[in-house]
């Protein structure tokens, strides 16, 4: 926008201004600052760029500029002191207009998460974001060390990353419950994973993850609690890896949907632990880290920072325990399975 395209409304006055401070050196008075601000606040809300405005003003005073008595200086001061109450009302519009974006996304956000919208409204308010709510949409979730809030440096970090590589449509940025939300086309993969890549780095390392692809403005609901579920399954089994997929644990949810079934098999087959000395908690841990490093003693008695000898013990005593070989591979599987129910369901630590 050039300066030529600044109604004269947004001027109303200023040559005015510039004549009366040439002459007699005064200053601006208050009601004048304020109807600068006004104006400059008006042009903001009409869509007008700063940057054009300011150009209109300058263009003015050199067209008005006093040609004779008076002090150039006073001349200059004025259009100073115009320019930045300009730029003031301009700015705080701005904020406000932000503000109020935040407050319509956060809303409609909560909106289409709980359902409290009906689906015709809620896909004509969707639009105005960039999503097609008819299409397939996938949600990722970051969680980092602290809770963040929409207007944050972290969020407005990914929020300007994501902008850069893909504009601002299609993609969805947000935050919830302190954590970052990114809702993208089902199809839109490398979004999702930019956004990973970008929220890791600004979370100082926090997790994220991703649920996958579903159709309809239920898909988004279904994708968003696949991602937070995610998020808690890789706490709990404290998974490697800064990105996780809900596609690449579905055999987690499967483990656990019959509860009383995995809570039969967890007792049945790790209760007697709790008869040891030292409790079942460490030579739980003793199964988990030899399972999670391939059944190889020697990682395991590293991780454990044990000798091998002291791993060999547990296992042996794991054996004497529970009747179950963990290095038999005819009992391994059954084994394994109730090892990973333990942590899905924090056992020992919660009476199943």
């Amino acid at each position: 926008m050039t300066e030529r395209e600044i109604p004269e409304q947004y001027l109303d006055g200023y040559a005015r201004i510039l004549a009366e401070i040439s002459a007699t050196g005064r200053r601006l008075t208050r009601d004048e600052l304020l109807t600068r601000r006004a104006l400059g606040e008006q042009a903001a809300e009409s869509g007008h760029g700063l940057r054009a405005l300011v150009s209109a003003h300058l263009t003015a005073a050199r067209t008005a500029w006093p040609a004779s008595p008076g002090s150039a200086e006073d001349a200059l001061a004025a259009v100073q002191q115009v320019v930045d109450a300009v730029a003031e009302g301009y700015e705080r519009a701005q904020l406000l207009a932000v503000r109020q974006e935040e407050a319509a996304r956060r809303e409609f956000i909560d909106d289409l998460l709980y359902g409290r919208s009906d689906l015709g409204r809620l896909a004509e308010r969707a639009e105005r974001f960039g999503l097609r709510l008819s299409h397939a949409h996938a949600v990722a979730v970051a969680q980092g060390p602290a809770a963040y809030d929409e207007g944050d440096p972290v969020p407005r970090q990914v929020e300007q990353a994501l902008i850069a590589r893909f504009g601002n449509h299609s993609v969805l940025l947000t935050t919830k419950d302190g954590r970052l939300l990114c809702i993208a086309p089902g199809h839109q993969d490398d979004a999702l994973a930019h956004f990973a890549k970008q929220a890791h780095a600004a979370t100082d390392g926090g997790r994220v993850a991703i649920g996958r692809p579903q159709p309809g403005p239920g898909g988004v609901v279904q994708s968003y609690n696949e991602a937070l579920n995610t998020l808690e399954l890789g706490e709990r089994l404290d998974l490697d890896g800064p990105v996780l997929r809900a596609a690449d644990l579905l055999v987690y949810p499967v483990l656990t949907r019959d509860r009383q079934a995995m809570a039969d098999l967890i007792l049945d087959t790790l209760g007697p632990l709790t008869r040891a000395r030292v409790g079942a908690q460490p030579l739980l841990d003793t199964l988990t880290a030899y399972f999670d490093c391939g059944c190889v003693a020697a990682e395991a008695a590293r991780r454990l920072s044990l000798s091998v000898r002291a791993l060999t013990y547990r296992l042996e005593r794991i054996h004497q325990l529970t009747g179950a070989d963990p290095t038999d591979p005819a009992h391994r599987y059954m084994l394994q399975t109730a090892v990973i129910g333990a942590r899905l369901l924090d056992w020992p630590a919660k009476e199943l």
